[in-house]
């Protein structure tokens, strides 16, 4: 399945706004113990006085099969672009570099994208 440009710019916009949201979460989240992915989610959107906020968790490797399986199961969840994904993002999972890549996924009217972020570090 293709996704539209239109879809890939807010993305890109969304996490060029939100880069240092998405890296606090991914190295708290590593420095507590593990990799991981960290996760976002526009599904549920709430306005705060300093504007829009979402939800955004780290998720741990360990914790990230049964993790995927659930949430990925979900009849309204549908992961774009890969029919393998769950592999791939756990094989990221084990061998990305904490100090300047993030795994994401990033949720979006019931769609995930997993982006694999790299080349943060200064």
């Amino acid at each position: 399945m293709s996704e539209s440009p239109n879809t890939l710019d807010w993305q890109q916009d969304f996490i060029a706004t939100n880069l240092l949201a998405i890296g606090y979460n991914a190295w708290v989240g590593y420095s507590s113990g593990e990799r991981g992915a960290t996760i976002c989610s526009t599904d549920s959107p709430a306005m705060r006085i300093a504007g829009e906020t979402f939800k955004s968790y780290f998720v741990p490797r360990s914790r990230l099969p049964p993790f995927l399986n659930v949430w990925l199961a979900t009849p309204d969840t549908v992961i774009l672009r890969h029919h393998f994904m769950n592999t791939h993002i756990l094989e990221a999972a084990n061998t990305y570099n904490p100090a300047t890549q993030a795994l994401l996924l990033l949720e979006s009217c019931h769609q995930t994208t997993f982006f694999y972020l790299k080349n943060l570090g200064c």
